[in-house]
């Protein structure tokens, strides 16, 4: 794979870890807890990038395994290998396709209010952290083939998008913007996620160079 290439993969990935990342189930309960238990605006921002951090890095744990077991597996493959990999990107887009029907719900940690600011933080934080971004995972697998290096710049890539997407939705809520209209991405992320994964998994296994 070329430069270009990687770096079309790396883009990609940022769109669908900022879409991710702007779905309400990933700043609304912040916006809703934090006024219930009266935090400031900085605050609640800072519990919201503690859990984005959480949710990246369990996210990276999670790339760092399909890499080691992508590495140790492509010898054995050799040059189906690319093939393999394409192929696991365009069934997990076709999985998001078809699953794209189902609604998403908020967290309960976005409807209840805490007596302690302490419970309230680690259940956001708990809450966000054990659901990654499964949607970027291959990625780090359509990146292998440019060493560690791709995958520590995607790793950049996807703590970026994921802090950005939930800052700037949870600063427009705080700010007092009331109807942000992101139904039709609730409505749609995953066949979104869905596409971007497929059209990626066909270039990894099609174009490889």
């Amino acid at each position: 794979m070329t430069s270009a290439f990687f770096a079309s993969i790396a883009a990609t990935g940022f769109m669908v870890a900022f879409l991710h990342a702007a779905l309400p189930t990933h700043w609304l309960p912040f916006v809703l807890v934090g006024r219930a238990q009266k935090w400031s605006a900085a605050r609640t921002l800072s519990v919201t990038l503690l859990a984005g951090l959480g949710h990246v890095a369990l996210t990276i744990l999670l790339g760092l395994f399909l890499v080691v077991a992508g590495l140790a597996l492509e010898p054995k493959l050799g040059g189906l290998f690319h093939w393999v990999v394409g192929g696991l990107m365009v069934a997990v887009g076709v999985f998001y396709i078809a699953r794209g029907r189902h609604s998403h719900g908020l967290p309960e940690a976005g409807r209840r209010a805490y007596t302690s600011d302490r419970a309230a933080i680690m259940a956001l934080v708990v809450l966000l952290t054990l659901s990654p971004c499964e949607a970027f995972l291959p990625y780090y697998l359509a990146g292998m083939k440019h060493g560690w290096g791709a995958f520590l710049l995607l790793s950049v890539v996807l703590l970026a998008a994921t802090a950005a997407g939930m800052l700037i939705f949870t600063g427009l809520s705080l700010a007092g913007v009331r109807r942000l209209n992101l139904d039709w991405l609730e409505r749609y992320e995953e066949t979104i996620l869905g596409a971007a994964l497929v059209l990626v998994g066909l270039a990894v296994a099609f174009l490889k160079t």
